[in-house]
């Protein structure tokens, strides 16, 4: 059975601080490790009231300070709004704190607004165009130091952390193959190129010093409650969040609602749904059917789960009851 991992966007709540969703954050990571999970990542968005990991790597070292084992990282940082230099600081920071447990997965969308990008990256365009040789050069400043190199990451060098490529389109399939990396599908939220990826991907891959055979991981949205009810009522937050999106409504992560409908118009429902189509909701039972079927039509060797569940106590039952789907399929195996 292939390993289970969360995603987190350390969500704020409505009628809550950011404070709260920080703590809740690592509380749910403490609970991903006590359920075996393999890793608890953390993504960079901006200027989203609704979420609270924009500074990405402080908030991966507050869960890592929180933790032992489970492995921590980013899923992912956007590389085009930094320097690779900067990057390669951090995480090499974190891996000096962390040592053996640290991801870094990069991604080249903003992650936010085109307005908000601007005022991060300042040059879109070639932040955008220059991905494939910013990851060339962080894998190089996270590496052993050549003879004659004269820019060194201080802390960085010599750390070699783990490079994913992080990606929704078949550009970062093609890319994570050509540079022999291992590759995260946004199936969550971007589902219509995925199996097309995955093939790319397994057919392109070539190997490198980092990694000998291809290692794909593949998202999904998930809400497991002790009925299905529950869950489909929890998950409407989700649905509530993606119109907002939509909308370029600007709030908290919305409070669940008994029924989505007058909330949304028929595009819209059509829409998110077809967004979501992968999104593994219900009680155990159900959730293990659907899990069950997507991870077969996959072949994905990880599955990274977000959980985007406005009561933290629900989200940590979500994050229990998942890691008992794992066991069920390990058991069938």
């Amino acid at each position: 059975m292939i390993p289970f991992s969360i995603l987190d966007l350390s969500p704020v709540s409505e009628g809550h601080s950011v404070s709260e969703a920080l703590d809740a954050s690592r509380r749910l990571a403490q609970q991903a490790e006590a359920f075996g999970y393999n890793r608890f990542w953390l993504a960079e968005h901006h200027g989203m009231p609704g979420i609270a990991s924009a500074a990405t790597s402080i908030v991966i070292g507050h869960v890592g300070a929180a933790t032992k084992r489970i492995r921590i990282g980013s899923g992912g940082v956007m590389l085009p709004n930094h320097s690779p230099l900067v990057i390669a600081e951090q995480f090499g920071t974190l891996e000096a704190l962390f040592p053996g447990r640290v991801d870094l997965g990069l991604g080249r969308a903003p992650g936010t607004d085109m307005r908000t990008a601007r005022a991060l990256r300042r040059n879109l365009e070639a932040g955008a165009e220059s991905f494939p040789n910013d990851i060339i050069e962080l894998q190089r400043l996270l590496g052993p130091a050549g003879e004659d190199q004269g820019l060194l990451a201080v802390p960085g060098m010599n750390s070699n952390v783990p490079i994913w490529v992080l990606g929704s389109s078949l550009y970062s399939a093609h890319l994570a193959a050509a540079l022999g990396l291992r590759y995260a599908f946004a199936s969550h939220f971007a589902p219509d190129s995925l199996m097309e990826a995955v093939s790319i991907y397994r057919d392109r891959f070539q190997p490198s010093a980092e990694l000998a055979a291809p290692y794909m991981m593949v998202g999904v949205m998930g809400v497991v409650s002790d009925t299905d009810a529950e869950a489909e009522r929890h998950f409407t937050s989700a649905q509530q969040q993606f119109i907002n999106l939509r909308r370029n409504v600007r709030q908290a992560f919305p409070r669940p609602v008994d029924s989505m409908e007058g909330l949304w118009s028929e595009m819209e429902k059509f829409s998110v749904e077809h967004t979501l189509r992968y999104a593994v909701v219900g009680s155990p039972r159900t959730a293990n059917d659907k899990l069950s079927q997507f991870l077969a039509e996959t072949g994905a060797d990880e599955l990274i789960i977000s959980m985007p569940v406005h009561d933290v106590e629900a989200r940590l039952r979500s994050v229990e009851l998942f890691a008992g789907l794992g066991q069920l399929m390990r058991a069938a195996a």
